[in-house]
């Protein structure tokens, strides 16, 4: 006779493997055969009724996890003085978990009948179930501030960085936080708001040195006037939402759909199942779901959080920070599809044949539980044959299944040829004190590439369902190249040694061939640079024109609506196309796509410019430090004050200036793109290796100023320039138009 296993060896197996919960499952894991299986469904039955798991319908889930952003009522201190509080939202039938409050110094004091809003870490082996960090007290929305204090006799003062600001905020002695004269501090509104006088504030974190990396993001924030503080109504209709239920919507809390994000994301607003097709008419077919949070059954036209998030436009990222776009409520929370717990969803199951191509799809508003949530590195990791405890049991239900289907649409995306760029992105990772802990290249998975073609395949679907039901949407629009910036790049490619095709309608299969024929040379990073700069930026409008660089003729934003208003409006137009409620587009929306589309075009060209500020700042930050050194790189860029230079090692775009060229003059020719010596004759030219020496960096401003000491091998020889037409043999020379190098 099969031994039965003990109720904790149960909850355990339960735990570990999330998603094989079935009473078959648990019999196959442990063995159970015949008549003893009569003894685990009485086990099972005895762990429902005390709580410890629930059923849904042949499955059993421990229900005892909380979200990692929960609210939380404080409950008081213990005999201890410890801070304890109980979660609001507990889904569980079980014991409920007891929740440790970590208070921080800045926090503010927090009281029995405290309601607020914290990130939770689970913990085993105390006599709490977790730990938790306040992010704000549920009800309170004080102003914030950036500015340099200047100390004073009774505290001090704050003089916001805000070039529109024009009142200083007064700090108490009581309220500097130890800031010393001269830091760059955040602080906050403290107080009743004065009828005269200064307002006054609290400073709840010193920023250190303005120059320093862990102010970068913040002056960036304010320099590009990103909105980052909530208006009171907009958080008090957020601490209002609660968890939606099953009225209205399909249950599909017994797909698996899990989340793969990076291993440091807050919030998940997408996850993915897969299996083979028992369709005997489509062989060798997958069916794939795609999940994304379900954010328009709380934000609702018309409402406080739908102006802020429109007026945001979306969610800015940087290396310490994020600026979101909705508030924690709902982005950390309510939006966010946390392992184990029921979250409102609006899915997308797409019919595909064995050749990656779609057969069909169909929309489903629903409510799902996630089994998991993991990240790139793991999911390939075990995929690569080396699961950890998260995905073992993973592995063949789930996992395998996604990457069968993946491969599929990998086999449909060459088919297709979508612009292939290789262009690693950098990743700025900080240390605990701020600074920069180092700058690496962020490795490209295949872990990454499924979700992307997941991804790219829903917001396809989307599209073209909107277009079938004749609803107006935001599509995302890539337009093809302008001649101008096709013949640049043609003659780039021609001073590289290559060829791209002239006298024929662009495509982006031309593109691909020119990046292929260039792959494994010297000139790679040249090819790719330069056919990215001769694309045109994407954006957002209500005209059907298609997407270039994905060769798609129909695509629209449906899979981030967390953190993209783009993909708000086009939930929206699903419900409206599907009749699911009353939170769908309104006539009003409806005509004002055309600037709501031009606006949030703005706000993300608004964010990647601060994104980029504050990547460059940080860079400069890192090589302040190794001014003097010599470093690697290639021209990445030509103008008339001189050469820009990307280095190898961090990627860091470095100015060459006129004046640190060498001792002859160079003449700019803007149709080459190249700067010609007066006297040598010698051409500088896009992609060239050079040699330079860091002369300058300066993180308040980002620049990085360069000395040239090589190029192609070839020393430069120093000192001063001739000044402009001081050279009577070479006065008013012009670089021939097309420079020809060879391939390499």
């Amino acid at each position: 006779m099969s031994k039965i296993p003990s109720k904790a060896e149960i909850l355990e197996w339960v735990t570990q493997n999330p998603t094989l919960t079935a009473k078959r499952d648990i019999a196959k894991a442990f063995g159970i055969k015949g008549a003893a299986r009569i003894d685990l469904k009485r086990l099972l039955k005895e762990l429902e009724a005390e709580g410890h798991l629930e059923k849904r319908k042949r499955s059993y889930q421990d229900p005892d996890r909380l979200p990692p952003v929960s609210v939380l009522l404080v409950t008081g201190p213990d005999g201890n003085g410890d801070l304890f509080a109980k979660p609001l939202e507990w889904h569980g039938e079980g014991v409920e978990p007891v929740v440790l409050v970590l208070p921080r110094a800045s926090d503010p004091a927090l009281g029995e009948g405290d309601r607020i809003l914290a990130r939770l870490t689970q913990v085993t082996g105390e006599d709490h179930h977790y730990e938790s960090r306040l992010i704000r007290r549920i009800g309170t929305n004080p102003k914030k501030v950036l500015g340099i204090f200047r100390k004073g006799e009774e505290g001090g003062r704050i003089v916001p960085i805000d070039k529109g600001a024009d009142l200083e905020w007064m700090v108490g002695r009581d309220a500097t936080h130890g800031a010393q004269d001269g830091e760059l501090v955040e602080a906050e509104q403290a107080g009743p708001k004065a009828r005269m006088g200064l307002p006054r504030a609290r400073i709840i974190e010193r920023l250190g040195d303005p120059s320093a990396p862990k102010a970068v993001s913040l002056i960036a924030i304010h320099q590009h006037g990103i909105p980052d503080d909530f208006p009171d109504d907009v958080i008090a209709e957020a601490d209002a939402a609660k968890p939606m239920g099953l009225k209205g919507r399909e249950d599909l809390r017994d797909l698996p759909l899990i989340t793969i994000d990076p291993s440091d994301a807050r919030d998940h607003d997408d996850a993915c199942y897969a299996h083979a097709d028992e369709d005997p008419k489509n062989e060798g077919g997958h069916v794939v779901w795609v999940a994304i949070a379900d954010v328009a059954g709380y934000v609702t036209p018309g409402s406080a959080l739908d102006r802020e998030a429109r007026k945001r436009g979306n969610s800015t990222y940087f290396p310490d920070r994020v600026v979101p776009m909705l508030p924690d409520r709902l982005s950390g929370d309510l939006c966010s599809l946390h392992e184990g717990v029921p979250r409102a969803c609006i899915a997308v199951r797409m019919v595909l044949d064995a050749k990656g191509e779609k057969l069909g799809h169909s929309f489903h508003r629903g409510l799902m539980r996630s089994p998991a949530s993991l990240h790139y590195e793991e999911v390939q990791d075990a995929i690569d044959g080396n699961p950890n405890d998260r995905t073992g049991s993973l592995l063949e239900p789930i996992l395998k299944p996604l990457y069968a289907a993946y491969g599929a649409l990998k086999a449909a995306r060459a088919r297709r040829q979508p612009l292939d760029l290789d262009l690693p992105e950098r990743r700025v990772e900080l240390g605990a004190d701020g600074k920069v802990k180092s700058i690496n290249f962020r490795e490209r998975l295949d872990a990454h590439r499924l979700i992307e073609e997941l991804m790219v395949l829903a917001n396809v679907a989307a599209a073209e369902t909107l277009l079938a039901k004749k609803v107006p949407l935001l599509f995302r629009i890539h337009e093809e190249p302008t001649p101008e910036k096709l013949e640049a790049l043609r003659e780039t490619a021609q001073a590289a040694g290559f060829t791209l095709a002239k006298g024929q309608v662009l495509q982006t299969a031309h593109l691909n061939k020119l990046l292929n024929d260039a792959a494994g040379s010297d000139d790679a990073e040249l090819i790719n640079l330069s056919t990215l700069r001769s694309m045109t930026q994407a954006y957002y409008g209500p005209q059907h024109l298609g997407h270039f660089g994905l060769a798609l003729r129909s695509y629209a934003h449906f899979t981030s609506p967390i953190r993209r208003y783009a993909d708000l409006i086009v939930h929206r137009a699903l419900i409206t196309a599907h009749g699911w409620g009353k939170d769908g587009l309104s006539p009003e929306a409806i005509e004002d796509l055309e600037q709501t589309g031009a606006h949030i075009s703005d706000t993300e060209r608004r964010s990647m410019m601060a994104e980029r500020d504050t990547t460059d700042r940080y860079l400069a930050a890192y090589l302040s430090e190794r001014v003097g050194n010599e470093f690697t790189g290639r021209i990445s860029g030509i103008a008339r004050f001189g050469a820009f230079v990307k280095l190898d090692e961090t990627g860091a775009d470095g100015l060459l200036p006129m004046r640190a060229l060498g001792r002859e003059y160079f003449v700019h020719d803007a149709e080459s793109q190249t700067l010609m010596g007066s006297d040598s004759g010698t051409i500088i030219g896009l992609g060239q290796r050079v040699t330079v020496r860091l002369a300058e960096a300066v993180p308040v401003t980002g620049g990085i100023a360069l000395e040239l000491i090589e190029i192609e091998g070839a020393k430069i020889a120093q000192g001063r320039q001739s000044p402009a037409g001081r050279s009577p043999r070479r006065k008013g020379v012009k670089a021939k138009r097309k420079v020809t190098r060879s391939r390499r």
